[in-house]
């Protein structure tokens, strides 16, 4: 009899051993434990120790560390009919224990899916051009239905950034041809704006030069000086015109 409630007696403690080690849970800095109590919700438990009734309480642990994910590539069409090939990169983490455990199954598959599905409304409200040039402004558009979507999972959006953009090899050639002729535009209006001010520049030396004596002869000189310095030739001037008038003068007088 003794013999039987001396094994009755260590069975109980090894029961009571178990179930004390049962109630007892550690939480990590990053981490959350909701509390269920016979199947209702009753508050969020960490970082640190916490107790738990045995057999009455259920804890679930929720990680509070942002995610990263890259998105799987997606096919879609802009708004101006180009079809493109984007993948881009997601983060996002849990801001409401609570809600991420009781409102959605999966929660970050869930984000998942709504940030391609998001990704590809974002995509055909937009033409290639904003796409090609205004990157960010999808980004925040995406951004935005991500966080009108997940707030209710009690999931916080930090960011999403369109990563790559695969277009058509003939819409490229076309991009291509574009940009081209825009360079070949801008060449051709940077040569008639030289011209424009060389011409200027000449309309103005041949007015001061017209009005100040003798200067047209000083520009002759000099024209001669720099052709003799560059060719060796012969070359033949005209008599000045100065020096004639000068002469005449002298004669009449």
């Amino acid at each position: 009899m003794l013999a039987t409630l001396s094994s009755l007696s260590f069975v109980l403690a090894g029961i009571a051993i178990v179930l004390a080690f049962k109630s007892f849970g550690i939480n990590q800095e990053y981490e959350r434990g909701v509390v269920f109590r016979l199947g209702r919700l009753v508050e969020t438990k960490g970082p640190g120790w916490f107790w738990l009734i045995p057999l009455i309480d259920r804890v679930q642990k929720v990680d509070l560390r942002v995610v990263t994910f890259s998105l799987a590539t997606q096919e879609t069409v802009t708004r101006d009919g180009v079809a493109v090939r984007v993948n881009a990169v997601l983060w996002f983490r849990a801001i409401d224990p609570k809600l991420v455990v009781t409102a959605v199954v999966d929660w970050q598959s869930a984000v998942i899916q709504a940030a391609e599905t998001g990704m590809r409304d974002a995509i055909g409200q937009s033409d290639l051009d904003q796409m090609l040039k205004e990157r960010t402004v999808i980004n925040s558009r995406l951004l935005e239905l991500l966080g009108k979507t997940c707030s209710q999972w009690g999931v916080g959006v930090d960011a999403v950034e369109i990563k790559d953009l695969d277009i058509p090899e003939q819409m490229q050639r076309a991009i291509a041809r574009e940009a081209e002729a825009i360079r070949e535009k801008r060449a051709r209006i940077i040569k008639a704006e030289g011209e424009r001010e060389a011409s200027q520049t000449l309309a103005d030396a041949a007015r001061i030069i017209g009005e100040v004596p003798g200067a047209l002869e000083l520009r002759r000189l000099q024209t001669l000086s720099e052709i003799g310095v560059e060719h060796n030739s012969t070359i033949v001037a005209m008599f000045p015109t100065e020096l004639l008038e000068a002469a005449r003068r002298l004669g009449s007088g």
